[in-house]
């Protein structure tokens, strides 16, 4: 068993040992001992930067108009040195796409974002996405520092000291602008909870304008 994979078995015995009821404060290599706090959730304002970014593959992306888009969105923050806190975030991110199956790549996008881009090269990304990644329809984002730090702090998520970085998991909807952030080591059925909401709202949403202007629907395919 290689060390990532140890990694990986770890992480998603930390995410199911206490209903994943609390979560470190950051990224804290340092062994002291101190009381995390616990999981919690906020609304969200986002804003993001038209800056290029590469994927684990290789390719420029801009994550509004690439990946986001209409999209409904799980969004996680990661560096692959982060033996403790990130590892769990990405594995909780692993079974979200495990249990949305084929919605993941069509409705769904996942992306992760390094917060250590001047290590986080596209391979490092895409070797350390093996260990979690379930399929098609999550993208491991990278890029230059300036690209990162401007879209980090569009998305409420940079921290000076990538060390401190909390554990943080946004979901939002890329069509209504309607954005969640959940910190801490949140259960995977409380996300994809609020991914059903979202996508929920979109059918009522659509059937009200169908209501409400009936002439509409008779031209739609």
């Amino acid at each position: 068993m290689n060390s990532l994979h140890a990694c990986k078995v770890l992480a998603l015995s930390l995410v199911l040992a206490s209903n994943l009821a609390q979560a470190h404060a950051g990224h804290d290599h340092s062994g002291a001992a101190e009381q995390p706090p616990a999981a919690r959730q906020e609304k969200a304002s986002v804003r993001f930067a038209d800056v290029a970014l590469l994927d684990q593959n290789g390719m420029p992306v801009r994550l509004e108009t690439d990946l986001v888009g209409e999209r409904l969105v799980v969004m996680g923050f990661i560096y692959t040195r982060c033996t403790t806190v990130c590892p769990v975030v990405s594995s909780i991110m692993g079974k979200v796409q495990q249990q949305l199956g084929g919605r993941v790549g069509e409705e769904i996008q996942l992306v992760s974002i390094s917060v250590d881009p001047q290590r986080d090269d596209a391979k490092r990304l895409r070797d350390y996405a093996k260990a979690f990644q379930h399929g098609p329809g999550w993208s491991w984002l990278t890029g230059s520092p300036y690209a990162i730090s401007e879209t980090l702090k569009g998305l409420g998520s940079f921290s000076a000291d990538l060390r401190q970085h909390p554990p943080l998991i946004l979901v939002g909807d890329g069509r209504s602008g309607h954005w969640t952030r959940y910190y801490g080591f949140t259960d995977p059925a409380v996300l994809i909870e609020e991914i059903n909401r979202l996508s929920a709202r979109r059918v009522h949403a659509k059937s009200t304008a169908i209501a409400a202007n009936p002439e509409q629907s008779e031209v739609q395919p």
